[in-house]
């Protein structure tokens, strides 16, 4: 029943732009903190982004801080990631996550399949 679906990636030119979202159903969202994560090609997933479960707090890995903007609408269910000047190194597949905001019921923890950005002339 939980399921999260990514969409918005695509081929795009570096210093450009594009907004990822990730529609959730089958769990109380808001209840959950908010993750984008990514994996570049020969590389190891690294987490990008987060956003606690009532919006109130976001976290960014250095490589995108001051470029990428995550935030959330608890009434659509979704989450979003804006990617400004991009660069080639931003080139990997996003990943959508969902982890419960209480630590002892963290064992509730979903992925998205996930979405392809590429940024490339």
């Amino acid at each position: 029943q939980v399921q999260l679906v990514e969409s918005g990636g695509g081929l795009v030119q570096p210093g450009g732009s594009l907004r990822l979202s990730c529609a959730a159903s089958g769990f109380i969202f808001s209840n959950y903190a908010m993750s984008w994560y990514r994996q570049g090609p020969g590389k190891e997933r690294e987490l990008v982004a987060s956003i606690a479960n009532t919006g109130g707090s976001t976290n960014y890995a250095d490589s995108v801080k001051g470029r990428f903007t995550i935030s959330r609408y608890n009434a659509k269910n979704t989450v979003y990631l804006q990617m400004n000047s991009l660069k080639p190194e931003d080139t990997a597949v996003y990943y959508c996550n969902a982890k419960h905001a209480l630590y002892t019921l963290r064992k509730y923890n979903y992925w998205g399949q996930g979405t392809q950005v590429t940024v490339s002339s």
